[in-house]
């Protein structure tokens, strides 16, 4: 048996050295977490997109009382995007929370969407993801960082 380390390099970006696309895609994703609707765990997040083409593409958590029927934010925005500009690669991706009227440090994405994430950049690229909070936000370069070993479908059959 031999022992290996995986590490994940990223960065921390101080709210003060935010640049104006960085500012402008915070805005629009918590602008989609204070439309979010989360009745139950009181947990608002909001991902923004910045596509290839220049749109910005927001999503939303939606919540429902059968627990498995809710979406999170960051699959609603990767799905619209993908339904509506599907030849289109994503840029960056910008996460935020609120959760009891306050910003939540260093939001992550839950397992589920770090898959979609990571497989959504198969269609295209990979791109970094920004999960920003009150005074800072961490960057991961490449999107695919976030799920390690992650299964992106390579060893399914192939269909002809």
């Amino acid at each position: 048996m031999k022992k290996e380390l995986f590490t994940i390099d990223y960065t921390r970006i101080p709210r003060a050295e935010f640049d104006d696309e960085l500012r402008i895609l915070e805005q629009s994703a918590e602008q989609a977490a204070l439309k979010a609707y989360a009745p139950y765990s009181r947990f608002n997040v909001g991902a923004a997109l910045l596509m290839d083409n220049g749109e910005i593409v927001v999503g939303s958590n939606q919540e429902n009382a059968a627990y498995p029927s809710g979406i999170c934010a960051e699959r609603t925005a990767i799905y619209y995007a993908g339904a509506h500009f599907p030849d289109v690669g994503i840029k960056k991706l910008v996460l935020v929370a609120i959760t009891e009227g306050r910003r939540v440090e260093e939001i992550s994405p839950c397992g589920a969407c770090r898959q979609v994430i990571m497989e959504s950049s198969m269609r295209h690229h990979a791109y970094p993801v920004y999960m920003v909070g009150v005074d800072s936000a961490i960057v991961l370069d490449d999107c695919r960082f976030l799920l390690p070993f992650g299964f992106d479908g390579k060893d399914l059959p192939q269909t002809s």
